[in-house]
């Protein structure tokens, strides 16, 4: 029995001794213009590496640094830049018959970089694609052919660890989006099949991104066009310290989304969820204090930047609303046309969206109860959007808003008394917003306490108001001078202290043309009477 653990400690020694031998006299840089020519041959890009080192324990080669060429029609800057690349491979084959076989590979840290040009085009678009490889001459496809003979190149499993991705755009004004600690894990992966994989990251300005699924096979002449099923999830993520409010600068909230993706390479169809929080929606505006939910589905061209919104269910609190409509990338600007419809809102839940559009109140003010009704198109660039249709709202108050005392002179005139609050029975109107501010036409306004109101007039970006309206008062008695009149005002001052003046020049002229049309009837009346009497 000593004898036999004598000699298995002795050959566990010869088995150290040996590996360690291994590991300083097998040179595992003498494999790295193979691994080079090889992966260049594969990528079709100029693949460098760092100095090379063989582990014997793990079966890896490992170097400290690895760069991938850009294409040369986006610059000269490397495409991926990485601390260090360790390669999985087969020990035997690589020692004994110098033959390469990769079973993983994991790149430490790698900085990449993705642009695409105003036609669509990926700068990661030409990797390992056959269009690419025919740029090569006969010369240097035989010298690649021939240093990678005897190579077996398969990927079992590859990994990004710690990366960060940077996307743009090649021009315009683009502010990129930038993924930091960028996690990448794809199982068994062949070019000419599918394959699993798995990718998180956070969002540089807030926010992370988790993605689930299968892509593949790769496109042999276009590696951007690959198939793919996903499923998406994006939390906490801040649009506008992101850079996604490119289009729309004045935007702004806390983004969640889950949802479900299947793409042919060229037209990605998604349906999901979207929760936004603190969402802003104008320059002037300030956060929802309410989330909005939008569920929809979707149809995006990711080459064209373009769509259609089939289907979009806006729920603000308990007040639904429908969006439907296409878009389109012109330039620098994404070209909206969607319609909304929104009917029998609740007030109590649209209030909390006024804020985020920008639009005030009467100091002290607040609207309860009742219903709000839109029909609403949109059309024209995302951040410089014309939006035309018509309002409604039946049944609400406007309270801590004495519309009566408002108008004091026209109260006193008629003889009515209100109170501190206004009720509106109904109100419409026909408005256009856009960003010279908006124009409200045919407004017809009921208030139980005053009368019947009715007029248009506009509200400027800065909520200066410049209205010219006329009241049917229902008078509390026959003594009323104002019986059974329209009395003209304005309405100027802000939508936060609202100014009513009494439109005197008209109420003259029409006091006026009234005057002349008794005096008229009344000659009228004479002179039918003597010709009357002399005939």
């Amino acid at each position: 029995m000593k004898r036999i653990i004598l000699w298995a400690a002795i050959l566990l020694v010869v088995v150290v001794v040996v590996a360690v031998g291994l590991i300083f006299f097998v040179d595992a840089n003498r494999f790295r213009p193979t691994l080079e020519t090889s992966l260049s041959d594969a990528l079709h890009r100029d693949v460098k590496l760092g100095n090379l080192s063989l582990s014997i324990w793990s079966g890896s080669v490992e170097a400290n640094e690895l760069e991938i060429a850009e294409d040369p029609d986006f610059g000269k800057a490397p495409f991926l830049r990485a601390k260090s690349i360790h390669v999985g491979v087969e020990l035997k084959p690589l020692i004994f018959d110098r033959t390469l076989n990769v079973t993983g590979i994991t790149i430490d840290q790698p900085e990449i970089t993705l642009m695409q040009t105003p036609a669509g085009d990926w700068n990661y678009s030409s990797l390992g694609t056959t269009s690419s490889a025919a740029t090569k001459s006969k010369a240097e496809t035989s010298a690649a052919a021939g240093s990678a003979a005897g190579m077996a190149l398969t990927v079992r499993r590859l990994k990004i660890s710690d990366g960060r991705l940077t996307v743009g755009r090649t021009s315009g004004k683009w502010k990129p989006l930038v993924l930091e600690n960028v996690d990448l894990e794809v199982k068994d992966f062949s070019a000419s099949s599918s394959f699993p994989f798995s990718l998180s990251t956070k969002v540089k300005g807030g926010g992370a991104i988790k993605l689930d699924g299968k892509a593949g096979p790769i496109n042999p002449t276009d590696a951007s066009m690959i198939p793919a099923s996903i499923k998406l999830s994006i939390t906490a993520l801040d649009v506008a310290s992101t850079g996604l409010a490119n289009y729309a600068p004045d935007m702004g909230g806390i983004i969640s989304l889950d949802g479900n993706g299947e793409t042919n390479g060229s037209i990605l169809k998604v349906n999901g969820a979207i929760k936004a929080e603190k969402l802003k929606l104008a320059k002037t505006g300030t956060a929802a204090t309410i989330p909005v939910e939008f569920n929809f589905d979707a149809e995006h061209n990711m080459r064209k930047h373009s769509g259609v919104l089939k289907r979009g269910d806006i729920h603000i609190g308990k007040a639904p609303a429908s969006l439907k409509g296409t878009y389109f990338e012109q330039g620098q600007a994404m070209i909206l046309k969607m319609n909304l419809d929104a009917p029998g809102m609740p007030v109590s839940e649209i209030v909390a969206m006024l804020a985020p559009l920008g639009i005030v109140l009467p100091s002290g003010s607040s609207l309860h109860d009742g219903t709000v009704s839109a029909k609403l198109s949109m059309d024209g660039p995302a951040d410089k959007l014309i939006t035309n249709g018509s309002l409604g709202i039946k049944d609400t108050t406007l309270a801590g808003f004495d519309l009566g005392k408002k108008m004091a002179l026209i109260q006193q005139m008629a003889g009515m008394q209100t109170g501190p609050s206004t009720q509106i029975q109904n109100a419409s109107a026909n408005v256009q917003v856009s960003p010279d501010g908006i124009q409200a036409k045919d407004i017809q306004l009921n208030v139980p306490a005053m009368g019947d109101l009715k007029g248009a007039g506009t509200i400027s970006p800065t909520n200066a108001l410049d209205f010219k309206m006329s009241a049917a008062l229902h008078t509390t008695g026959a003594a009323s001078i104002i019986a059974n009149k329209s009395i003209p005002f304005f309405v100027q001052g802000t939508s936060a202290e609202p100014v009513f003046k009494p439109d005197i020049k008209a109420m003259a002229t029409e006091q006026i043309n009234a005057v002349k049309g008794q005096a008229g009837e009344a000659a009228g009346n004479l002179i039918k009477g003597l010709l009357g009497g002399k005939k």
